[in-house]
C-alpha cells in the first residue's frame, strides 16, 4: 500500500445532456409536472411494459473504470475527444465528484488542467505569478524560492511589471505554464497543456515534463500528442467511450489505438479552413500496395491520403504536409516551395502525397502535420495541425547499424537518416548509408581505406 499513488475502482460519472438550472416553481408547475410524470408512467406500463426507461438524456463520461498507479510511474492517458480523459483527471483533483465508484490519491497533488486559470488581466505578471501559484497550491515561500526560475522559463523578464491584459496570448501562456510547471507535488496531473504555444515553447515544455518524470514523481499525462506520450511515459492507458480499452506499455497501447483509428478512419480532430470553405475530413496513411496502415519500416514507401470537402471552390491553394517527432520537425512536402498546386478544390475529393523512401529510425512514433495558405501565398487557409500518426518499426541491426548499444539508443536518437562518412585518426574512412541497406538488403558500410591500402601495396611491389 505504501507504494501506491493512485487507486481507481469502478469509477463512473454520468452527466445529464442539456440539463438546466431549475427556476422557482409555482404550485401549477408542480401539478403539471406530476401529471406529466403520471402520464409517462402509464404509457410505459401499458405500451412498453417490457422495456426499461430510456437513458438517452444522459451521457456516461466514465463507466466502471479501474486501475492503479504506483509511486514514480509516468502514465499517459490517450483516447479520442470526449472519451472521458479530462473527466477522470477532474475527479482525481476533486473538482467534480463521481456518480459511482471511488478514486483514492495518496500524496500531495498538483494539477495542470487548464493553463492560465486564475490569471487576472489587471494585475502585473509578477503579481499573477503569486496569485496563480497560490491557486495551484504553492506556499509563498515556495513561490519566492522559485520565482527567478519561473520568470526565466517564461522568458518575459522585460514585461514582468506590465499588466497581463497587455500580454499577447502566447506570453500569457508561457507565464501560466511556467508557474504550473514549477510545482513540486508528489503526484502531477497534466491535461493537454503542452498543445499551447509555438513549436519552440512546446519543445521546452516537453523538456520540463521530462525532468519532472526523471525526478521520480508520479505523473498522469493526458494528451493527443502521441509522440510526447511515447517519449515521456513508460505506461499507457487508452480510454474509449468512458471505458479502459487497453492498459500496458505505452508503445503497445499506442499501436493498438492507431490500429483502431485506421480501421474506423476516425482521427482526433477535423481540420477546417479559417473561412469555412473547405474541411479536411480524414487523413490516412497507406503502404506501397495501397493498404491502409499506421506501421511502416525504415526505407519503405508511405502515401498520405487527404480526403476533403469543399463547400465552395477554392482556387490555387498552397498546401503542405510535414513529418515531425518528439524532437521537432523533420521534413516536409511544401507546395509553397515546389510550386505544384491544384487548380481548384471543389466538392468531395482527395489528394495524395507519397514519400518513396522513409529515411526514419525505427522504434519511434511520428506525427503528420498539415497546413495551407490561400492562392496569394500569404493569407493562411489552415492553421497547422496534427492530422494523423504512424510508427516505424524494426531493429537497428536490420538497417545496418552495428554498434553494440544501437538497440538501446535508436528510439531516442535523432530521427532522420542520411548518408555520412567517418574519417578516423588511424587513417580509416568509413561511409555509412543505412537507408540504402534498408532498401536493397545489401550491407552499406564501406571501408574506403581497404581499396586505398591495396593500391598502395601494389604500388610498393611495382617499385
Amino acid at each position: 500500500m505504501s507504494d501506491l499513488a493512485i487507486r481507481v475502482e469502478g469509477l463512473t460519472k454520468r452527466y445529464r445532456i442539456g440539463a438546466r438550472r431549475r427556476r422557482f416553481q409555482t404550485l401549477n408547475d408542480r401539478l403539471a409536472e406530476a401529471a406529466a410524470a403520471l402520464f409517462r408512467h402509464l404509457r410505459s406500463t401499458f405500451r412498453h411494459s417490457n422495456l426499461q426507461p430510456s437513458n438517452d438524456e444522459f451521457i456516461w463520461a466514465l463507466n466502471d473504470v479501474s486501475f492503479e498507479v504506483m509511486q514514480g510511474e509516468v502514465v499517459g492517458i490517450i483516447g479520442r475527444n470526449g472519451a472521458g480523459k479530462s473527466t477522470l483527471l477532474k475527479i482525481l483533483c476533486r473538482i467534480t465528484a463521481p456518480t459511482a465508484g471511488r478514486a483514492e490519491v495518496f500524496g500531495r497533488v498538483g494539477s495542470l488542467l487548464e493553463v492560465g486559470t486564475g490569471f487576472h488581466p489587471e494585475l502585473t505578471g509578477r503579481e499573477n505569478v503569486y496569485l496563480n501559484g497560490a491557486i495551484l497550491g504553492m506556499r509563498k515561500a515556495e513561490i519566492d524560492r522559485k520565482f527567478d526560475e519561473i520568470v526565466a522559463f517564461a522568458e518575459i523578464e522585460k514585461f514582468l511589471d506590465t499588466p497581463v491584459r497587455r500580454y499577447s496570448s502566447g506570453m500569457a501562456v508561457r507565464l501560466a505554464f511556467a508557474v504550473a510547471a514549477h510545482l513540486e507535488p508528489e503526484i502531477l496531473l497534466v491535461d493537454e497543456v503542452l498543445a499551447v504555444g509555438d513549436a519552440a515553447f512546446q519543445r521546452k515544455c516537453l523538456g520540463k515534463m521530462g525532468e519532472v518524470a526523471k525526478e521520480g514523481r508520479t505523473v498522469l499525462f493526458v494528451s493527443h500528442n502521441l509522440a510526447a506520450i511515447q517519449a515521456l511515459c513508460q505506461r499507457g492507458i487508452w480510454i474509449d467511450q468512458g471505458r479502459v480499452e487497453s492498459d500496458g506499455e505505452s508503445e503497445s497501447v499506442i499501436e493498438a489505438y492507431l490500429g483502431r483509428l485506421h480501421v474506423t478512419q476516425e482521427f482526433p480532430s477535423v481540420l477546417r479552413s479559417l473561412n469555412g470553405d473547405i474541411e479536411i475530413q480524414r487523413v490516412v496513411t497507406k503502404d506501397q500496395h495501397g493498404h491502409m496502415t499506421s506501421v511502416f519500416r525504415t526505407g519503405s514507401q508511405i502515401t498520405i491520403e487527404i480526403h476533403y470537402v469543399a463547400r465552395r471552390p477554392v482556387a490555387l491553394p498552397y498546401l503542405w504536409i510535414g513529418i515531425t517527432s518528439q524532437f521537432g520537425p523533420l521534413f516536409a512536402a511544401n507546395m509553397l516551395l515546389d510550386g505544384i498546386r491544384p487548380e481548384r478544390l471543389e466538392g468531395e475529393g482527395r489528394l495524395c502525397c507519397t514519400f518513396t523512401e522513409l529515411p526514419l529510425l525505427p522504434q519511434q512514433l511520428y506525427v503528420v502535420r498539415m497546413g495551407g495558405r490561400e492562392k496569394n501565398g500569404r493569407s493562411p487557409l489552415f492553421h497547422a495541425a496534427e492530422v494523423t500518426y504512424f510508427r516505424v518499426i524494426g531493429s537497428a541491426k536490420d538497417i545496418g547499424f552495428a554498434g553494440e548499444p544501437a538497440e538501446m539508443v535508436v528510439g531516442s536518437s535523432a530521427s532522420v537518416l542520411v548518408p555520412y562518412r567517418w574519417e578516423l585518426p588511424d587513417g580509416r574512412t568509413v561511409s555509412v548509408d543505412v537507408l540504402g541497406q534498408a532498401n536493397n538488403g545489401n550491407h552499406s558500410w564501406h571501408e574506403d581505406l581497404t581499396a586505398q591500402r591495396e593500391s598502395q601495396r601494389e604500388g610498393s611491389h611495382g617499385a
